[in-house]
């Protein structure tokens, strides 16, 4: 048998449903429905989905419930071993990808994961190099903080200084829990900047699925976005700070 028959032959196993040889569907065989095997993909394409960002949370929700009811492990007690694998496996990557899906936010990250841009390991590196070299993890300020950081930090040394000293400064614990609410209202506000990405970012998709070439326009968006979730994951550790400074 030849390499291009081989291959050939190899393409339309991979299509067909191992029980009984009719074209399958991704999850299940639309003709005598037997779950097919697990095949590496990402959260979007297991639900069917282009890499967009913008996300009917409902309609998802819908999917999850409807395949979680097709998948559940004891619906195949008495299926044969591999089937009963199969949807122990399939039913732990559509938790997985519902999970991950569901919230805006993670749902970046991961699609930011899928464009070469992985955070929590960014993350991770700067950790351990603070580590190994006896130093605190650095992170870089927002331009638009910068200032306002600088300030609060040493109002948090000298809370922290209060604290341990048993001293009470009811002016400073006002300044902070207003910078508190600026923050707040800051960490917010990323939500509307948030969904103005996710439509530049799936307006560039939709003109890739047409045939343009758009990398220049991909990476610019990719890269707005990483910029809004460090700067996202910065406020939210500020006001973390601040909340272990003001005891709530």
């Amino acid at each position: 048998m030849s390499t291009d028959t081989k291959s050939a032959e190899k393409a339309k196993l991979a299509h067909e449903c191992w029980s009984c040889g009719a074209m399958r569907a991704a999850h299940f065989c639309e003709s005598c429905g037997r779950v097919q095997p697990p095949v590496p993909t990402d959260y979007f394409s297991f639900f069917g989905l282009p890499r967009k960002l913008n996300i009917d949370p409902k309609q998802l929700e819908r999917e999850f419930y409807a395949m979680s009811r097709k998948l559940h492990p004891d619906l195949f007690v008495r299926a044969v071993d591999q089937e009963q694998s199969w949807s122990l496996e399939k039913s732990s990557q559509l938790n997985d990808a519902y999970r991950t899906l569901k919230d805006p936010v993670t749902r970046t990250e991961y699609l930011l994961k899928l464009e070469g841009v992985n955070l929590e390991e960014q993350s991770k590196t700067a950790t351990e190099t603070a580590r190994a070299a006896g130093t605190q993890k650095k992170q870089m300020v927002p331009p638009d903080l910068l200032e306002e950081v600088f300030e609060l930090n040493m109002q948090l040394e000298e809370a922290r200084m209060n604290k341990k000293m048993g001293e009470d400064d009811p002016s400073l614990k006002t300044e902070l829990a207003d910078t508190r609410r600026r923050l707040d209202g800051k960490f917010n506000a990323l939500a509307a900047e948030l969904q103005r990405d996710w439509d530049e970012w799936d307006a560039v998709i939709a003109r890739a699925e047409s045939g343009e070439i758009v990398d220049t326009e991909r990476t610019a968006v990719r890269d707005k976005m990483v910029d809004l979730v460090n700067r996202r994951s910065y406020i939210r550790n500020l006001v973390r700070d601040l909340n272990e400074v003001l005891g709530n």
